[in-house]
Parts: C-alpha cells; structure tokens; sequence
C-alpha cells in the first residue's frame, strides 16, 4: 500500500509518525512522511519518502510571540498579547499548511492516511474514503474517559462536567476543520453532521504504553490502545570521545533536557538547574536541543557535559534520572530503560504527564517552566537523586513497557 503520515508540531508530535513508518517500510509498504520542512532529516534517516509542509508553523513557535506562548505559567497581559500576535499569523500558516495538504493528498492518492489531530485535511478526505483514515495520538484524553477531562481542561472535574469538556473540544475542532473546507479547490458542498460523524468514526489508535494508559472498558472498538513505539535514533550518530570519557568518570549521572521545547528565558533556567546541581554535586548530561537550555560561555566541564543532540535509546540505559519538559516520546523512554524522571512541564499534555508519573510513583510532582526557582527545583531535585523508590518503581514499569511488544498489533490495526 502507499501510506501518508502527516503530523503537525513539535519533534514530539512526529516522533510516533516515524516509528510507525519504519514498521510499516519493514513490510514492503511505501511511506510518504508528510511534514513540516524542518523534520525531513528525520524522515530520510529512517529511509522515508519525504513531502513538505513548509517551514512556516515551527517558525511561528519560534519567534518571540511563540517562545513565550509556549513557556507554561499563568494567564497574563504579556502571554495575552503573544497569543493575540501568533493568532494574526496562525490563519495565513493554517491556510497554506491545509492547501498544501490537499495537493500531495491528491496527488498521491494513498491508500491509507495516518494523521495527528493538528491535520485537518484526511478528516475531509475521509468523507469520500470511508475507512482509509487512521488518527494518531501519543497523548491521552482525545476520547471521554470518565475520571479525566478532554487533554485541554487537564482536570477531574467529575463525570458531569468531563463528559461537557470533550463536547466543547470537539465543537471547537468540528468548526476549525469545517472553516477550513472553503479553502479547498474540492468544493463538494460537506455539512457539519458528516464532519461530527467521521471524528466519531473514524479508527483512532493511541501509541500509549497500556501501563501508562489503560484503554477504557467502554470505549468504541474504533479506539484502541496500541502501545508506544520507538524508531532507531542512533542512525548517523555516534558519541563523541569526550562524552564517554564524561559517562566513564561518573557513576550517577542525570540527563536535562527540554527537547524539542524552547522558553522565553533559556539563560535563566539554565543557570538555575546548573547551581542546583553544582551546589549539590550532581553530575549532569545538557541536552540544549532546540534552544530550551544553553551552554554556557563557563561552567564546570568536570561536572557537566553539554550536547546538542543525543539518542534517549543510547543514553538512557547509561543514566540514573532524567529531568524533562514532559512529552510523551520522553516520558515512554525514560521509564522504559529504567529512569526515575522529573518533569518540568511546558504545555498541554506535560501537564497530564508529569501527574501520571507522580501518580504511578516513578518521580516527585514537578513544576512549571515558569514557576521553577532555586528553592522549589532543588527539592525535587534532590528528592529525585535520593529518593531510591523511584528508581525501582521506574525499573519496574520499564520491565512492563519493554514486554508490551505490541508492533504486531499496531501493524494489523493500521493495514486491516
């Protein structure tokens, strides 16, 4: 079959998308990964075709508005003014992003399309491909579950009131998607009902380790629960010497890293986690990857080895714990090879990571990127470092996660 992935965000959100395209390229399928411009590394170093979506979304989130929208913390005059300037620019983005969809979509005329919930187009083209759509998501809380609401709210507030969240996140997503529908050069005329009837229809797998995320009991057997999965990151990489040096010399080391997130003031909250660690003698690996931390003009290079990409599957099974920004793909990780792990949360699903964690006993509750300071980070911290039922929790759930092996199920879900 030829297969479309197509995926809109951050590293994040791509991750799963290339997972499933090595499965799927591993059983004769073509794959055509359908992104934004800036991850076509990602897709031709796992041997798949690549189309663009433009590099305009990610710069978006990269500009100064983006960076402080995407910084966590509360609802203020400032972040008010950032969300009011990304939205001036978001409906041209949007625009393009859905015109451009539409072009490879029809052009190529897959088989199978395989989407995240940021992509609008295969929900339209499903229409008239009943059965040819699958939605992807590695975050939980897409579909009603009784004891949480919609991802967006990030609360309990009781059955009631859940229920009410994923009815308002799906009116909300019912009009993006049916707002977008006069763009297209299609101009079969789509009513709101038939819109509604594919989100409720249409398969939707989560690629969510079932320990982390058991699937409802009630749910609909268009929904299923498949289990996470990692591509092989160490192609075209290697450690450099210094790195093993720094991995030889220490016994306990932590990993910080904030991936793909980026942060209005990254020179601030790095130079917080370096005190702490420094003042309490914490040997540490600094992933700066997209921006969120940085490397500092001087530093103590005997305690701290800064990089600026690493593959978790090569230096996770290495470490003791990891401090992150919380995304799904890390968390996966993390406690797979055995991590105690502490989240500072950034954006939406972080939040709901970082308490399933706590919840699960495989770290302390962390805290919001913009609320971290020397005083309530270095307790976590040394809470994480000290506290030996976390890691054997960790342990524990990664034996759990390694034994899933679920690459079989996910395949006959998808192809079916």
């Amino acid at each position: 079959m030829k297969i479309i992935l197509t995926s809109i965000g951050t590293r994040g959100d791509v991750e799963p998308f290339l997972a499933i395209g090595e499965i799927l390229k591993e059983k004769g399928h073509h794959v055509i990964c359908l992104f934004p411009e800036q991850f076509r590394n990602l897709a031709e170093d796992s041997g798949l075709e690549f189309a663009s979506l433009g590099k305009e979304f990610l710069e978006m989130l990269d500009s100064p508005a983006g960076r402080i929208m995407m910084s966590g913390g509360r609802f203020g005059f400032k972040k008010l003014m950032a969300i009011l300037k990304i939205l001036s620019i978001q409906s041209e983005v949007n625009k393009a992003m859905v015109l451009k969809q539409e072009a490879v979509i029809n052009q190529e005329e897959p088989d199978k399309i395989l989407h995240n919930g940021k992509v609008i187009y295969p929900v339209v083209w499903s229409l008239e491909n009943k059965g040819k759509t699958i939605l992807i998501s590695p975050v939980p809380y897409l579909h009603y579950v009784k004891d949480h609401s919609h991802l967006g709210f990030n609360k309990n507030f009781g059955p009631f009131f859940n229920k009410l969240s994923y009815k308002l996140a799906n009116f909300g997503l019912l009009k993006t998607i049916f707002s977008s529908i006069k763009l297209l050069s299609n101009k079969r005329k789509i009513s709101q009902k038939e819109i509604q009837q594919a989100l409720f229809t249409n398969k939707a797998i989560y690629t969510i380790s079932p320990t982390l995320f058991e699937r409802p009991t009630y749910w609909k057997e268009n929904l299923k629960v498949l289990g996470y999965h990692e591509r092989k990151k160490t192609n075209n990489w290697n450690p450099s010497p210094a790195l093993k040096v720094f991995l030889e010399k220490h016994s306990k080391i932590i990993l910080v890293t904030f991936g793909s997130m980026i942060n209005a003031a990254p020179v601030v909250k790095t130079k917080i986690i370096l005190e702490i660690l420094k003042k309490n003698n914490i040997a540490a690996i600094i992933n700066t990857a997209s921006g969120g931390l940085v490397q500092p003009e001087t530093y103590d290079t005997n305690l701290f080895h800064f990089v600026n990409r690493i593959p978790y599957d090569w230096i996770f099974p290495k470490i003791h714990s990891v401090i992150h920004h919380g995304g799904s793909g890390t968390t996966h990780t993390a406690l797979k090879y055995g991590c105690s792990t502490l989240i500072i949360p950034h954006i939406i699903d972080q939040y709901v990571w970082n308490k399933i964690i706590y919840k699960k006993g495989a770290g302390p509750l962390g805290t919001d990127i913009s609320k971290i300071n020397a005083k309530n980070l270095e307790s976590k911290i040394l809470d994480l470092i000290n506290n030996p039922s976390y890691k054997e929790r960790a342990k524990e759930m990664g034996v759990k996660i390694s034994n899933e092996n679920l690459r079989a199920e996910i395949y006959k879900a998808i192809v079916e």
